[in-house]
């Protein structure tokens, strides 16, 4: 059965180094550093001012610690973001002006190999927190897409299903996916199930209707329709169906009144919502009344990690992420 402590301990083994570019504003994000150096589940950078940053803590022993303000990589990091950014018509003056912010200065860090990763977004936004590693980082090369997705783990007193767990997509980024995207959202998600849970991906398709019950002219039925042919081209080995319920997705009794003889009706451990609106009420109604553990969200399809949380993320919450982050960058 899966644990989020296995998370952990497998980050434990790997020696990644991960980026805190919110360190000298965010009281969470040292509590939470000083359980991940006391665990030693990563190494860890912190950006900002060294002298307001030791306030915070002196349990910071082993961390890094780096202003980007007088840094002696910023020469170095200048003129990289000016190569890379060279199609924008990007200057030094410009360059300079950027790697002023930390997430610009993080996602340096990792483009170049001084950092296998960035974790952020307790104090500021998803669109603050992520255009950095958009424009730097980018994609991977099979994946055009930057999505999120969430693990829904049963606790002690509410087992989940085969694996006592889930992977819900997309449930923070994606407003209303075309079908080539929720080609791109399912791949990743898959992706990210091999990496966290072990599991044999089974993946549902969510709509209101389930194998035509909602006709055949309803425009997000057909777009359904569509993804689930353009994974299968591009996976043929996948198990993947729908459109389906959520309950036929879920529930074996009612899974066998509604779909036809369906590999992954009624045992479905990848959720994915057709758009946004459903993803983040779904996953938070799972959540909050069918008492699952949410992780994440997570982030996937960044070439090297980067992870955003939550403005009312708890330090433990920050420390999973932490050890996410350092399994993205196996």
């Amino acid at each position: 059965m899966f644990k989020v402590n296995e998370l952990i301990t497998r980050a434990k083994k790997l020696n990644k180094t991960i980026v805190f570019p919110e360190a000298e504003k965010s009281e969470r994000v040292i509590k939470a550093v000083e359980i991940v150096l006391k665990k030693r589940i990563a190494n860890v950078i912190l950006l900002g001012d060294e002298k307001v940053i030791l306030s915070k803590s002196s349990h910071l022993k082993g961390a890094t610690i780096i202003n980007p303000k007088n840094s002696e990589l910023m020469s170095e990091f200048i003129e990289k973001l000016v190569e890379i950014r060279k199609n924008k018509g990007l200057t030094t003056e410009q360059a300079t002006e950027l790697l002023k912010d930390n997430f610009y200065f993080a996602s340096m860090l990792v483009v170049t190999g001084y950092a296998d990763g960035y974790l952020g977004g307790s104090e500021t936004s998803t669109a603050n927190t992520l255009r950095p590693a958009l424009q730097i980082i980018k994609t991977k090369e099979d994946i055009k897409l930057v999505s999120s997705c969430v693990l829904l783990v049963g606790t002690k007193k509410h087992n989940f299903g085969e694996n006592n767990v889930i992977i819900s997509a997309d449930c923070a980024l994606n407003i209303n996916p075309t079908a080539e995207e929720l080609k791109e959202i399912v791949l990743a998600t898959v992706q990210s199930a091999k990496t966290f849970c072990a599991i044999n991906p089974r993946v549902a398709m969510l709509s209101f209707s389930s194998f035509g019950s909602g006709g055949d002219k309803d425009e997000s039925v057909l777009k359904i329709r569509n993804a689930i042919e353009l994974v299968k081209n591009a996976d043929k080995k996948l198990l993947i169906d729908g459109e389906m319920q959520l309950d036929c997705a879920l529930v074996p009794e009612v899974a066998k009144i509604k779909s036809k003889g369906s590999k992954v009706a009624g045992c479905a451990n990848i959720l994915i919502f057709p758009d946004l609106n459903s993803g983040n009420i779904g996953y938070k109604l799972m959540e909050r009344f069918g008492h699952l553990q949410a992780v994440g969200v997570i982030m996937q399809g960044f070439k090297k990690p980067v992870n955003d949380l939550s403005r009312g993320c708890k330090v433990a919450d920050i420390v999973v992420m932490t050890a996410i982050t350092c399994l993205q960058a196996q």
